[in-house]
């Protein structure tokens, strides 16, 4: 999904760099679409690489999301934190047969989001999360 919005965006600005340039200067100009195109095969790496480094794992007392490539970023989510777990699915997501869980807790900041998800799965995993939330909120 993201690389078919890498193609068309890139794609665009790689017309608009290559014809519009050589239309109205010289044909010479057209050597500007290779910047455009040089950025989308980078980018077709780099998404790749991105989206094999996002992992989740469900534990005994929280949820651990890891991700990133060059900037390794981790989030714990204590279950008995989370408020709210939310199951969302855009347009272009439900094309392919995606889906995301989002996970909402009482700091802005730790609220985390697992894309890609098969929409079973994301609604098996925050029927999971929910449970696994109220039992440990009630504790509290």
């Amino acid at each position: 999904m993201r690389r078919l919005l890498l193609v068309v965006w890139l794609g665009l600005l790689t017309l608009a760099a290559g014809v519009l340039p050589a239309l109205f200067l010289a044909p010479s100009w057209a050597a500007l679409a290779l910047l455009p195109l040089a950025l989308l095969a980078w980018g077709w790496v780099m998404l790749a690489r991105n989206w094999r480094s996002w992992r989740y794992a469900e534990r005994a007392d929280d949820l651990l999301i890891s991700r990133g490539v060059l900037w390794r970023e981790e989030t714990v989510v204590p279950y008995g934190r989370m408020q709210l777990v939310e199951v969302t699915s855009g347009p272009v997501e439900r094309h392919f047969g995606l889906a995301s869980v989002q996970l909402h807790t009482a700091a802005a900041a730790t609220d985390a989001t697992i894309p890609g998800l098969d929409p079973a799965e994301a609604e098996r995993l925050r029927d999971r999360l929910t449970e696994l939330g109220e039992a440990r909120s009630a504790g509290l």
